[in-house]
Parts: structure tokens; sequence; C-alpha cells
């Protein structure tokens, strides 16, 4: 279940960055066929690696994971590469919501764990 779960939790933060690249290729890029055809192709990509890594883990888990590793690409991006302010608020929020991610999959764990534990 570990080797699972890992590969799943991978899968998941492809999809995020894959969203990240989504969001940086429709603001980096002038030219609109390549800004269209780079947005649709890491869309496809998030979804693809999105659906993998709900095969792999819980859905609340793989949404959570994607949408974290989506919300911190996205912001050091903006910050690293438009030159975005990033206030002290962005990071509490990014804090947060890395400790629910991780207070989540600690929880499922504990929780699959304990019913493996079950005799009927």
């Amino acid at each position: 279940m570990a080797r699972t779960s890992g590969i799943g939790y991978a899968w998941a933060i492809s999809a995020g960055l894959n969203a990240a690249l989504a969001a940086v290729s429709a603001k980096l890029f002038s030219s609109l066929l390549l800004k269209y055809g780079l947005v649709i192709f890491f869309n496809v990509t998030m979804w693809g690696c999105y659906v993998n890594s709900l095969k792999a883990l819980p859905s609340l888990l793989a949404t959570v994971t994607n949408f974290a590793t989506n919300f911190l690409m996205s912001g050091l991006a903006g910050f690293f590469l438009f030159e975005e302010p990033l206030p002290s608020r962005w990071f509490a929020g990014a804090l947060l919501i890395v400790l629910g991610v991780l207070i989540l999959s600690k929880s499922t764990i504990d929780r699959k764990e304990g019913s493996d534990l079950k005799t009927d």
C-alpha cells in the first residue's frame, strides 16, 4: 500500500505542477497559438496525472495535494518570473495548506492501518 500511495502522491504533485505550468504559459507567451497550445497541453497532461492519482489515493488526498502543489508553484512562479509580491499572508496560507495536507495524509494512513487490524 505504501508504494501505491507514494506513486499516487507523485501523480498528484505532477498534476499540480502541470496546472501551474498552464497558468504560467498563459501569462508568459505573447503568441496566441503558442499560448493556447501550451495551456491545452498542460491541462490535458494535468487531468491525466490527476486521474492516475485518484486511482492510487483517496479522492480527498489527491485533490488537496494537487491544489496545494498548484497553489505553491503558481505563487512561486509569480514571484520569480513576474516579480509579483508575496505578502506574509501568502506564506501563512501556504504553511496552513501544507499542514492540512500532512494532517489529512496522516489521518488517512492511520485509519487504513486501523481498519487492517480488524478481523471479522
